[in-house]
């Protein structure tokens, strides 16, 4: 017999990535001490601003994990990682400003403002901070095992990281994200269609603004 659906979960102003803080700390601590996670590459260490005015996703799921950006493997960064199966986002900004002998360089990059969303395919996203205006989540699953999530891209669709076996996770069938802002050290995709794309570089820091719809 089919279970029955549990219908949406609509939280205001939800930071996505507190939800699990609680289970995911402890178990990234004990990963990081013993060399379980790691990303197939480093990263800079140089975190940047992804701000969107909507993003309507299906396949969700998120866990506790943790960048390197480090060759030596000594300093990792927690992140909770964000794995979404397909996206649609309207009105996307990403912002990153590098600190240079001459001055601070902003670079801003704008996509899906003029009717055409951004899409993409296998979205992942490490993020140390991220905030919503509101957030409406359907067939929500929390405190479900990393290793065995079953409604996000999933591991055999690409999954860069290594989870916690049996640590805490998340997960929901489909996602509607108003007025995000986050701080993130690495975005990967499958594909990333980026219609009416917009990109200054400049002197002085860039900030991206969240329109929410």
């Amino acid at each position: 017999m089919k279970s029955q659906a549990r219908g949406g979960t609509r939280w205001k102003r939800f930071a996505v990535v507190m939800v699990p803080s609680v289970g995911a700390a402890a178990a990234v601590t004990m990963a990081i001490a013993q060399g379980a996670l790691a990303a197939s590459f480093s990263v800079s260490g140089q975190q940047f601003q992804v701000a969107a005015d909507h993003i309507s996703a299906t396949g969700f799921t998120q866990y506790g994990a943790a960048e390197n950006p480090e060759p030596d493997a000594k300093d990792h960064k927690p992140v909770a990682v964000v794995g979404i199966s397909h996206a649609n986002i309207t009105g996307l900004c990403q912002a990153v400003n590098v600190d240079t002998p001459f001055g601070t360089i902003g670079l801003k990059l704008q996509a899906g403002n003029k009717g055409k969303k951004v899409e993409a395919e296998r979205l992942y996203i490490d993020a140390n901070q991220m905030n919503v205006n509101e957030a409406t989540f359907k067939d929500i699953d929390i405190g479900v095992s990393s290793d065995a999530t079953t409604k996000g891209p999933g591991k055999s669709s690409g999954d860069r990281k290594k989870s916690v076996p049996g640590s805490f996770a998340q997960q929901a069938e489909s996602v509607e994200f108003d007025g995000v802002n986050q701080t993130a050290w690495a975005t990967t995709a499958a594909t990333f269609t980026l219609p009416d794309l917009d990109m200054g570089v400049s002197l002085g820091a860039k900030k991206c603004e969240v329109k929410p719809r």
